[in-house]
């Protein structure tokens, strides 16, 4: 049997994202978001949702570009901290010991920690409610080396222990079940 509640976010689980915004050291911070994902591919297109009343908010809105740094279980803590916390009274990257690192095509910092770093340039921003979405391509992946397989070239980003929002917490993700396709496959 199942029960009916009232409408809610509840499509679980979701990224648990470090966003780094500003254009310059003393305007830099950081938020953590999971309304965060994918819009399109070609062109590379994706989304975070921010609310007005966020310190990150009007910095983004200024500069119209973003970081989203993927997180894994050593971001952990700094994800959750990041998320109860204002840029208004902290310094999020000194707090959390994090680096700000350079982007190639944005000039919000990267999270030099990060496993993934995604920079963003916002093309449009749409009011929603409780929070504004902002639309942005991506212009440049930075992925961390370590990796990346020497012999294929191939990314293997599912071995750098992410993170996912699930209902109010934080999971690592499990052992793989299946790959993109393996349903239709020919057996051999």
């Amino acid at each position: 049997m199942k029960q009916d509640w009232k409408p809610g976010t509840m499509i679980y689980p979701l990224p648990a994202v470090l966003v780094s915004c500003g254009s310059a050291p003393e305007e830099y911070n950081i938020l953590t978001v999971s309304w965060v994902g994918t819009i399109c591919s070609d062109p590379a297109m994706c989304y975070i949702s921010v609310r007005p009343e966020r310190h990150s908010y009007p910095i983004i809105k200024k500069n119209m570009e973003f970081v989203i740094n993927l997180t894994d279980k050593a971001l952990a803590f700094a994800t959750d901290w990041i998320g109860v916390r204002s840029g208004r009274r902290f310094n999020k990257f000194e707090e959390m010991r994090l680096t700000p690192g350079k982007a190639r095509y944005v000039s919000a910092p990267l999270i030099e920690e990060s496993p993934l770093n995604i920079e963003c340039k916002v093309r449009e921003i749409i009011s929603l409610g409780s929070h504004d979405m902002f639309i942005s391509e991506v212009l440049n992946v930075k992925a961390d080396e370590k990796y990346l397989q020497k012999e294929t070239g191939k990314f293997e980003l599912a071995e750098a222990g992410l993170i996912a929002y699930v209902h109010g917490g934080y999971f690592e993700l499990g052992k793989q079940i299946g790959k993109f396709g393996w349903s239709v496959e020919k057996k051999k």
